[in-house]
């Protein structure tokens, strides 16, 4: 049964990009997430917001265009956009080697880097170097927590970076290891968190639109449209109202 609602439910999303417009309608049509704050969702005015869906408005203000949302579950959004019922993905879309080889990437939009966080007042651990025989708190299957290990750190096993900060916080845990971009997104709702990074990784995670590999004049457009966003300072106050930090470059 669980098979037969997902095909059901995956023809259901598909019927509804069906009835997306395209560049040839002077319109540019993004699919995304909706539920993926504070990314992509929606508020309490059930408007779709987000700082991607920001991006994504700029970029299509920039190029003179209309846009249209379309959201649907990750999975469900990657099958549309192959069906081509959508022109782009804008919905912190990691640039990956195994990605290149299906989608054309736009410029980044996001460039974010792993983090170390500790509490404020933690003066023991000054580097990843450090966490050798500390306790870190990550999802049980999560990068970080691979990352956290390779450094020598006893994994303490959470639901996600907010339980993460919270055994920081209240000293069951020496540190956690998220994207910096996460952090800066706790850190605004929680500015009296008692917390700091205390070190960020060198190699840069770079997010980006994607667009189908035969679509180069949109890639063009779109990449155009990005470096002039960025000129003007857009993507920096996009990125600040966001997260209070630029993480556009």
């Amino acid at each position: 049964m669980k098979i037969v609602f997902k095909i059901l439910v995956t023809s259901m999303l598909l019927c509804i990009f069906a009835n997306a417009k395209t560049l040839k309608d002077g319109s540019l049509t993004v699919a995304t997430e909706g539920t993926y704050s504070p990314f992509s969702y929606y508020n309490e005015k059930h408007k779709l917001v987000g700082y991607d869906v920001d991006i994504a408005r700029a970029i299509a203000d920039e190029l003179g265009l209309k846009i249209n949302f379309v959201t649907a579950p990750w999975d469900a959004i990657l099958a549309a956009f192959d069906a081509g019922k959508a022109d782009t993905v804008l919905n912190q879309v990691s640039i990956t080697d195994e990605r290149k080889k299906k989608y054309d990437y736009t410029e980044p939009y996001t460039v974010a880097y792993a983090a170390l966080v500790v509490r404020a007042d933690n003066e023991e651990i000054k580097g990843f170097d450090d966490l050798k025989g500390k306790k870190s708190a990550h999802s049980a299957t999560s990068n970080w927590a691979k990352m956290a290990s390779r450094y020598g750190a006893q994994i303490v096993t959470v639901d996600g970076f907010s339980k993460g900060v919270e055994l920081v916080i209240t000293k069951r845990a020496d540190a956690t290891i998220n994207d910096n971009v996460t952090y800066f997104d706790y850190m605004k709702q929680r500015p009296k968190a008692p917390l700091k990074i205390i070190a960020n990784s060198s190699e840069p995670i770079y997010t980006a639109a994607i667009v189908k590999k035969d679509n180069t004049e949109l890639l063009n457009q779109m990449d155009e449209a990005l470096k002039s966003l960025r000129k003007k300072g857009v993507l920096k106050e996009i990125s600040i109202r966001y997260f209070g930090e630029d993480v556009s470059e």
